[in-house]
């Protein structure tokens, strides 16, 4: 069963069928004091594994902190997947981890540097006692998690693919759609649906961010463009510094010495806003018009 080849590669990205996700957690809920184990069915092309099956492993050596295949769980694998899967392939295995969380253990480990050491293989862990599950893979020749994961959705005999950066957990169906979100960790993030109906599932975190950097350096671009032309075509404002001579109200240049202006008296001023208002008799003009009515003629 040990793989010969073990080469490296780039993080590969892992489509799983929703159907695979529900026959795991239903698995391992059957049994939340032991671990429990299967392999998963389906294709790996060019970095990209498509879990489509899988397969419980029967008459398998469980216990409460670790699971073993034995010779009668390979036997009974390879039956039904000669029967039901004959064009498919083992992509990986999964397992349980109740109330323990989400990691490999060195038994874990070498389970998969021994069973499954292919490339396009993966180890799905799921803990029934949380709802926290993940993936694990090779990257680099080495065993790291994944985050390259979409759980691919059935709906009415339709496939709408959603994508996300991070592992999937519990799904929910509400009023907007099918939602997933990941529980009992402090770090938790919902799902981000990035396409519907599409076919293939992208990296929806790092496109996203792309098309904002992008957004950006255009708003800023057009923003900075358009000061220039402003700065070049439109008239601009010259600042001239001026003295007032007290005397004269005339405004000097300081630099050349000539006269640029003149101000206006707050009277002269008033009268010029208001030309046609008369113009009000003083008190020394009425006391002077009574005294020249008294003379005798």
């Amino acid at each position: 069963m040990k793989a010969n080849s073990k080469s490296t590669c780039a993080r590969p990205f892992l489509l799983v069928d929703d159907e695979v996700v529900r026959k795991i957690r239903q698995h391992a809920r059957s049994c939340n004091t032991t671990e429990i184990c299967g392999v998963l069915i389906g294709q790996d092309r060019d970095q990209r594994i498509e879990v489509t099956a899988s397969i419980e492993g029967e008459n398998a050596d469980q216990a409460g902190a670790h699971v073993t295949f034995t010779q009668d769980t390979w036997e009974h694998i390879y039956a039904v997947k000669d029967k039901q899967f004959p064009n498919e392939r083992i992509v990986g295995w999964y397992h349980s981890h109740p109330g323990f969380g989400i990691f490999l253990s060195e038994h874990d480990t070498f389970i998969h540097e021994n069973f499954f050491s292919s490339p396009g293989q993966v180890a799905w862990v799921f803990d029934p006692h949380s709802d926290e599950e993940g993936c694990f893979g090779w990257v680099n020749g080495r065993i790291e998690r994944l985050t390259r994961i979409a759980v691919q959705h059935r709906r009415d005999g339709e496939r709408a693919k959603s994508s996300t950066e991070h592992e999937p957990a519990s799904m929910s169906a509400g009023a907007g759609g099918v939602t997933a979100e990941r529980s009992g960790e402090r770090n938790s993030k919902p799902f981000r649906v990035i396409g519907s109906g599409t076919e293939e599932a992208s990296d929806g975190g790092s496109n996203s961010l792309e098309q904002l950097v992008a957004k950006v350096f255009f708003s800023l671009t057009l923003l900075l463009l358009g000061g220039l032309l402003s700065w070049y075509f439109l008239p601009r404002p010259v600042f001239v510094p001026v003295v007032i001579d007290p005397a004269t109200g005339r405004l000097i240049d300081v630099q050349t010495g000539e006269v640029v202006g003149q101000l206006q008296p707050k009277n002269s001023s008033a009268e010029q806003a208001n030309p046609a208002q008369p113009k009000q008799p003083s008190p020394s003009d009425a006391s002077r018009k009574k005294g020249d009515d008294a003379k005798p003629n």
